[in-house]
Order: structure tokens, then C-alpha cells, then sequence
């Protein structure tokens, strides 16, 4: 039975698919075969409960497969490189100027995975990005943050994100 994503597609930069591409082939090539030999390298020295170098290993083998299925899944669904229309209206790939519980803030509304530095960035899917979402400038709505207080948003400006 074939699966499909209901989850909306991640917005990337071509720089960041790029990047996180990179990420995805070094992990799933070289860097798995370095991890097996560690770990044959470790199962090697003898007992492996209470081998302190193949636990190690073997945690770290998981951690990078966790990570491939990661990157796999972000970049198979991706969304890359078009901004979107300049209509004021928020969607991923949008620079958004927002009054968030009185302090006005500056985000890229996308994937974390875009890794710039330049500016802060929230998922779409998180309780901010949800509530804003398809909102325009000069609207205002409130969004349950994780604490369980309400927090008020006025949107003052949503650009697409020039990188």
C-alpha cells in the first residue's frame, strides 16, 4: 500500500538542498563504512559488554541512520528554490516582520535546515508558524504557545526571503 506525506513540503534554499544533499551522500556512503569499521574494529577487542568502544560506536551508528532517514525524508518532500509571490500574504520561504508579545521580531518562516545564520528561522509547523500561516500584513492572531500562555502576533511586513 503506498504511503503518502500529508505533512506540507519543506521550503530550502538551492544553497541549503544542496548542503543537506551533500550531508545525505557523505552520510550514507563514506561515512557508514567508517562507522563499520569502527565497530568491527570494537568487536574485535573482546567482550562486547563491557566493550566502552562498540557501545560507543554502535550509538553513533544510530545516530547517523536517524539522520539519514532525516535528510532522506526532508529533501524527498522539499520544496526548493523559488521564493514566493511577493503578496504579503505568510507562506514558507517568506521573511516576516511580526510584533510577537510586544517585541517586534524578524524570521524566515521555513526550514531550520536553511542554516543561515542572517536570520532567525521557525517551521511552519510550529505553533507560530501554524497560526500565521496564509495571514496577511497588518492582520493579527494569537497562538497557544508550548507553556500554555496565548501569545498575540500582528503581522507587519512578508517578503520572499532573498538569501
Amino acid at each position: 500500500m503506498p504511503t503518502t506525506n500529508s505533512a506540507p513540503a519543506a521550503w530550502l534554499t538551492q544553497e541549503a538542498f544542496d548542503r543537506l544533499q551533500a550531508e545525505l551522500t557523505q552520510l550514507s556512503g563514506p561515512g557508514r563504512a567508517e562507522i563499520v569499521s569502527k565497530i568491527e574494529q570494537a568487536r574485535q577487542e573482546g567482550d562486547l559488554k563491557e566493550n566502552g568502544g562498540y557501545h560507543a560506536a554502535k550509538d553513533e551508528q544510530g545516530k547517523i541512520e536517524a539522520r539519514i532517514r532525516q535528510l532522506s525524508e526532508l529533501l524527498r518532500y522539499a520544496h526548493v528554490g523559488d521564493a514566493p509571490a511577493d503578496d504579503g500574504i505568510v507562506e514558507q520561504g517568506m521573511l516576516v516582520v511580526a510584533i510577537i508579545g510586544g517585541e517586534e521580531t524578524t524570521f524566515l518562516l521555513g526550514s531550520r535546515e536553511v542554516g543561515t545564520a542572517k536570520v532567525e528561522v521557525f517551521s511552519e509547523r510550529s505553533p507560530l508558524g501554524a497560526s500565521i500561516m496564509g495571514h496577511k500584513m497588518g492582520e493579527s492572531v494569537s497562538y497557544l504557545a508550548p507553556n500554555g500562555k496565548t501569545i498575540e502576533v500582528e503581522i507587519i511586513s512578508a517578503k520572499p526571503y532573498q538569501g
